[in-house]
């Protein structure tokens, strides 16, 4: 036995000999029929007496889980019928790694042994799909982004979804995002706004000052020339092509979309068509600006020393994690005015779920402190908890310097409908920009086609 184990007390000893069989039975380890090894086994093994050993199997006896046959032994005799409850949790990919969910998926499902999380990918992108899943009953709990939600309050889907209590200690600005008339749709899980990261030694070596708050873009763009190097080494990178991206520029140049009388987007003679003129403009005096590069590959270029400064979220710094790499982080540069594009993901509750208890059971368990903190502690990402996400004390990997900046940046988050569009919108504007930006698409014809499609898609 191991001297940690030792340590503990009697009454932790005995909880843990509980928890242990429980769990051995529920998931089937210990097969019905079997018999458990002699109390004295057990006393030897958990350092306990064979009074409290005893104890502990009738608590399991009283869960119906074994039963004492006098003169033979302990039986395994399986949980009775409706021991087991599954919630269905879909959830994106990516979250996988920013918050490291199956393991805390495990620590929720060993604490609640009765309960069975079936993890369902579901795409960020589309919310068709999510809106299917839950409208059929395929999901219990489903994790939201702002854009996700967005869509499901344009759908009128809102109806969908359990309202629950506001928790006070998740960030108000978060829980505020995911409101329809005052009812909390979604709880906050991790948050991130947009970021700089660069690589410190690449500025040492060219005895340049590293980025600041004070940056603009004509700052980057100087720096970006100066740590460039041909068929080497790229100075900044960005996949502007992403809506998690673009839209950052135009929210800075304090621009919004106007519109016809009957509600179509208007973008000829625009000042927001002079802002995406302006952007394109600004995107092609980066000389070093790779194209073909996208999000998540940016970081392993910085990890590989190809590029020395990228744009970037909390959420995908954790493609870092483990790479030798001396690397810190920046407020995002701006036109004069700080300014960054928050990303926001949540966890909602099928309204018409079978299993409603469990399934808030489980959204409490990944917005509480435990769950929070681990996601701090093993991961880049913030915590939508204020607590845990500006917890303070001994790190378990490489932190970089400036991590809690994001403290000093929160009044200048935004999210892409400040600047007045939906997010149906969002998608579309984002098919013909990329058309635009790429060289494939006149002025003119990016405002006939938005004000085209837009009008065809609401018709």
């Amino acid at each position: 036995m191991e001297e940690r184990t030792i340590r503990k007390t009697s009454r932790e000893r005995l909880s843990e000999l509980v928890s242990t069989l429980r769990e051995d039975i529920l998931t089937g380890k210990r097969a019905v029929g079997e018999y458990l090894p002699s109390e004295k086994t057990f006393a030897a093994q958990f350092f306990l007496s064979n009074q409290s050993v005893r104890k502990g199997l009738e608590v399991l006896v009283s869960e119906g889980l074994i039963e004492k046959i006098p003169r033979v032994g302990t039986k395994v005799v399986g949980p009775p019928d409706g021991a087991f409850v599954t919630v269905k949790l879909g959830f994106h990919s990516s979250v996988t790694g920013e918050a490291d969910l199956h393991r805390l998926l495990a620590i929720f499902q060993k604490e609640n042994p009765h309960i069975r999380v079936q993890a369902v990918p579901t795409s960020s992108n589309n919310y068709g799909y999510i809106s299917e899943y839950l409208s059929s009953g395929l999901l219990d709990v489903v994790m939201m982004n702002f854009k996700n939600f967005q869509e499901c309050a344009e759908n009128g889907d809102e109806g969908l979804l359990e309202p629950m209590e506001r928790n006070p200690e998740l960030y108000s600005f978060l829980s505020d995002a995911f409101q329809v008339e005052g009812r909390q749709l979604v709880q906050p899980f991790i948050f991130s706004p947009l970021i700089l990261c660069y690589n410190r030694e690449h500025f040492q070596a060219a005895n340049l000052s590293e980025p600041d708050s004070s940056w603009q873009w004509k700052d980057l763009i100087e720096y970006s020339s100066k740590l460039a190097i041909p068929n080497e080494r790229l100075g900044f990178h960005c996949d502007l092509y992403s809506s998690n991206r673009w839209p950052l520029l135009l929210l800075q140049t304090g621009k919004k979309f106007e519109r016809h009388e009957d509600g179509r987007l208007k973008l000829a003679g625009t000042p927001m068509m002079d802002a995406l003129r302006y952007c394109g403009e600004m995107k092609h005096s980066i000389p070093s600006l790779s194209e073909g590069i996208t999000t998540g590959e940016s970081e392993l270029l910085l990890a590989k020393g190809k590029a020395s400064m990228i744009m970037t979220s909390y959420f995908y710094l954790n493609y870092l994690l483990g790479e030798r790499l001396s690397f810190d982080v920046a407020p995002v540069p701006h036109f004069g005015t700080p300014m960054t594009m928050l990303l926001n993901t949540g966890l909602a509750v099928n309204r018409q779920s079978n299993v409603k208890d469990a399934a808030v059971k489980l959204v409490e368990f990944l917005t509480s402190t435990k769950a929070q903190l681990f996601v701090r502690q093993h991961t880049y990402s913030l915590p939508a908890r204020k607590s845990a996400a500006e917890w303070v004390g001994e790190e378990k990997r490489y932190l970089p310097s400036r991590f809690s900046l994001f403290r000093e940046t929160i009044p200048g988050f935004r999210y892409f409908t400040d600047l007045a569009i939906s997010a149906r919108e969002l998608s579309e504007i984002n098919q013909e920009l990329k058309m635009y930006w790429a060289g494939l698409e006149t002025e003119e014809a990016l405002c006939a086609q938005i004000e085209e499609r837009l009008t065809l898609s609401t018709t």
